[in-house]
This record gives structure tokens, sequence and C-alpha cells, in this order.
């Protein structure tokens, strides 16, 4: 079997996001990492580029625990683990298995685009594992399991990324209290207990309707970001009970819902011009804290965009990775293509993945719940002829 997960983009709201409750906006992308769950005997094994020419390898111990051979403990088996807890919870045999990852979100030689590959892996390898033993999880709870398992290695990441790959389309999201999750999580409860506990009470996620008369055109400036590395900057410059952080969080959250607003409304102008305010923001944050987050080839990318006139910002965390612009119908969008390449600026040809529904519609038990159908990502038969993935890109606090 195997299943798909996409990769995504932010549009607004990042470095806010992190906090419980603080509104973002998020795209998921058409390109897609691949999981191909086969059965085994004995033990399990994962294969991917990410681990060279041996596979990871795990085994169980005497009371079901997962174990590992001579590994670190990263995004791919964190979500085994979490998944295979809740297994055991519901009274399911445990089974082996191997997996094979294989990524669309990296170039040919490797390198990031930064599309948020440790997320999708974590939501197509629960996916996968799901449809393996026919537990019939809804989105809502494979994408609580994807956080749960993400927080396990980056504590900070928000999981909007692991939403985006999760509904698809353009959503709203605002993130959970990921420290009371970890704590109920640790302290004997169970993972079944943990998905229903009060730490989720600040995560929603809303699906927005795409803009009818703007163009998502991505732009990559060929130098990989540390996400967490940059979040943790940040926070270390603008104390959580700080008056320029309350500041920071609340224009940030104003331009997020003016944002969510507009799209809703299919108001291209009031888009165009939040976008602008988002990355205004982000650069006033990069001057307050010191760090860079508007490098020098994002600046080119936003400007040649913003000469055509369209409107352009970093996307995530920024420090280098992709910046996305919205053109509206009287851009030339190839003047942009040839400016950006003359700056050194690659376009990514990418496309939106397809939402699977309101948010509330994908959790019911009659769209999205039933066993084998894997909710924002296409699940089938088939080899994917995507190239070998990355199953330990750092997305840890993106946004």
């Amino acid at each position: 079997m195997e299943t798909k997960a996409p990769g995504k983009l932010y549009i607004a709201g990042e470095y806010a996001v992190v906090e419980p409750g603080e509104p973002s906006v998020i795209v998921a992308v058409d390109r897609v990492l691949t999981v191909k769950l086969t059965p085994s005997d004995d033990l399990g094994r994962v294969f991917s580029s990410e681990y060279g020419l041996r596979p990871v390898v795990w085994t169980r111990d005497d009371d079901d625990s997962i174990q590992l051979e001579h590994r670190p403990f990263d995004y791919v088996m964190a979500a085994i683990a979490v998944t295979e807890r809740l297994r055991g919870e519901r009274g399911y045999e445990p089974r082996y298995f191997d997996l094979h990852i294989e990524s669309e979100l990296d170039d040919s030689s490797g390198r990031k685009f930064g599309l948020g590959s440790s997320a999708a892996v974590v939501v197509a390898t629960i996916a996968a594992i799901n449809d393996f033993y026919a537990l019939g999880l809804t989105p809502t709870e494979r994408f609580k399991l994807a956080l749960l398992s993400t927080a396990r290695v980056a504590p900070r990441s928000s999981g909007g990324d692991l939403a985006a790959s999760t509904f698809g389309g353009w959503i709203r999201y605002t993130s959970p209290d990921r420290d009371a999750l970890l704590e109920d999580l640790e302290c004997n409860e169970t993972v079944s207990e943990t998905l229903g506990s009060a730490g989720w009470d600040d995560f929603s996620v809303t699906q927005l309707p795409e803009p009818e008369t703007l163009e998502l055109l991505v732009g990559w400036t060929g130098s990989p970001a540390s996400t967490e590395r940059l979040v943790k900057g940040v926070e270390k410059r603008t104390p959580v009970d700080s008056t320029s952080h309350e500041a920071f969080l609340a224009e940030s959250r104003g331009i997020v819902d003016a944002l969510v607003s507009a799209m809703q409304a299919q108001d291209a102008s009031r888009t165009l011009e939040l976008i602008r305010a988002a990355r205004t923001l982000l650069q006033g944050l990069g001057e307050t804290t010191g760090i860079q987050i508007e490098t020098e080839k994002l600046h080119a990318l936003c400007e040649i965009a913003e000469s055509h006139g369209a409107a352009a910002k970093p996307s995530g965390a920024g420090g280098g990775d992709c910046g996305i612009v919205l053109a509206g119908p009287e851009t030339d969008n190839d003047a942009i293509f040839v400016d950006w390449q003359a700056a050194g600026i690659s376009r990514l040809g990418l496309g939106v993945y397809p939402s699977c529904g309101e948010a509330d519609v994908c959790d019911s038990e009659t769209d999205g719940s039933e066993a084998g159908d894997s909710g924002a990502f296409g699940s089938d038969a088939s080899d994917s002829g995507a190239s070998d993935s990355d199953a330990r890109e750092s997305e840890g606090g993106e946004a």
C-alpha cells in the first residue's frame, strides 16, 4: 500500500504561530512525499536516501515498545512509535512492516526546498500505518498523532506544516499547547487520552477558498534555511513576556485575520495589500532581533515581483528557502521569471494540492475516516516515480 502527503508553504503568520492560538495561513503544494508500506516478518525496516545504503531496522521488546538498532530517534521512528502505541491501546495485534520513502520535496542533489518534508513524512507514515492496521483514524486524529510524533523530536514545531499536509488546500491554522500535550503523553497517560486532552483547546483548522483571480508563484533562493535555528534566535531576542513580543503577536494576528476575511470575500486587492503588510512585519522583526529573515536573494525575489505589480514575501521563517508571490491577471509572470533567473533565483512550478473539504467534514465518520482513506493524501497500490526522500529535515518550530 502507498500513501502520499503534500508539501506546504506559509503565506502569513510565521513566528507568531508557534504560540498556541495564534493564527496563520498556509497552503499545501502539489509536490508530494510517498511512503510505500509492505508487510514483513520478525523486524521492520525503513528505506530512505537519508539513511544511506542501509535501512533503519526496528524491533519490539517484550512490552511491545519500539526499539531501534544503531540509529537516532527521528521523525519517521517517532511516527511509528506513537501510532504503534495507539494501535496497542486499541487492541490490534502487532505486525512488522517495511517502509520505502521517496520524495519530490527536494532537488536532484538532495537540497531542501523548504516545503516541509519532515512534516510530510510523518503524515504519510501515519496514514500508511493507519491503512495497514485498518485503524479507521479520522484526518484530525491523524493530524494529532503527527503533531505528538513531531513534538517528541522538535517540541517548538507549531504543526502548521502537518496541518497543511493532512488537510490540503489553503488553511487558517492555530496551534495547540504542545508543552501541555507532551506532559500529558509523558505522565503515563495513553495516546488515546492525550488525543482528547485540554492541550488541544487552541488548535483549529479552517479551510479557505482558493483565490479566483490571483496566481501563486514560488521562487527558490537555492539556500536551505534552518527554521529551528531562526525561530530559537528570534525567541531568544524577544522573550515571551516582553512588550515587543506581545506587539508582534497582536500585529500578526490582525494581518492574518484580515487576510482570511479578504480571501473569504475574494477581495484580490486587499489580499495583495495584506501580503505586503505581512512582509513588512517580518522585516521589522528581523530588524528588531538582528536575525536575517529576508536575505539578499529573498529581498531580490520580492522586489522583482513587486516591480511587476505582484505582492511577495518570504515564506516560513525566511533566512533562505522560498519566497511566495500572489499575482493578478495583469501581471506578466514570464517577466518575473526572467528577472528571477538573472538574479539566481529558481522558479518552482508548484500548484495547490487539493483540500479534503472543511475540517469538520474531514473529521466526520462518513467522510475521510474509512480504513484506507488517506484524506488529503492519496492511497493506492502503485509505485511512485519520485526521487528519494528526506526523512529528517528539521522544520522544528517553523511557524
